[in-house]
């Protein structure tokens, strides 16, 4: 279990903004962290911006799940974990994380610059185990009378038409070291049937296990996510 991803955006407007997040890379390959970290983000500011206020969702993408809670000041909390991680943890901390932010931030529901949190650095880290999670004094209530909206792809949150592929060709937050990456992963495994394979691919790709951690380019790091691709 673990956390990847732990963010906080502004989605009163769009596209959404990261105010602030956090990120553990550590098990990827220093070739692919830059881009890995670019996907998060571009992936956070997607899912943020199609969660009504009020709303909480689980959005399931192969090995992965990101968790939005939005609230009605016009900001949402995503956190993107592996799939084993608990669903009940992950809305807990999303829920403390914003009520922290909002007390320190009240106003960030209007702001499109980014801004200073330094909790969330002690988030990721101190709830990279659940168990943790049951230190949190949040009203348990809250959470059993929401409902989480559960989807099983991202593409089940866009809108009719949009695809992942147009996602990334059109972000501005993508380098376009990124997007090759991304274009890259789906020709050279040609057992990936679609885009979505990719999104897992840019996830997954370089983890630092692969070849000692010692990958010395793109191509050897997507030649290391196909032997994974396989073991998984």
């Amino acid at each position: 279990m673990k956390l990847v991803y732990i963010g906080v955006l502004q989605n009163a407007q769009t596209p959404a903004v990261e105010l602030c997040a956090e990120r553990e890379l550590s098990s990827y390959s220093r070739f692919t962290r830059n881009s890995v970290s670019e996907f998060t983000t571009m992936f956070s500011k997607t899912v943020a911006e199609r969660t009504k206020q009020g709303q909480r969702q689980d959005i399931q993408e192969q090995d992965f799940t990101f968790h939005v809670y939005a609230r009605t000041q016009g900001i949402a909390g995503v956190i993107i974990s592996d799939n084993e991680y608990p669903s009940l943890a992950a809305h807990q901390i999303l829920s403390k994380m914003l009520d922290e932010f909002l007390a320190q931030h009240p106003n960030a529901g209007a702001s499109r610059d980014p801004v200073s949190f330094p909790a969330l650095k002690t988030y990721i880290t101190s709830y990279q185990d659940p168990h943790q999670v049951d230190s949190i004094m949040k009203i348990q209530k809250e959470l059993d009378e929401t409902k989480i909206v559960l989807h099983k792809t991202i593409e089940s949150v866009l809108e009719r038409g949009e695809k992942i592929d147009d996602l990334v060709s059109k972000s501005e937050g993508l380098s376009a070291q990124s997007k090759m990456f991304y274009t890259s992963a789906k020709k050279q495994n040609s057992c990936w049937a679609n885009d979505r394979e990719a999104t897992l691919t840019v996830l997954t790709a370089g983890p630092a296990e692969c070849d000692g951690g010692s990958l010395r380019s793109n191509r050897r790091d997507l030649a290391c996510t196909k032997s994974l691709k396989r073991r998984y």
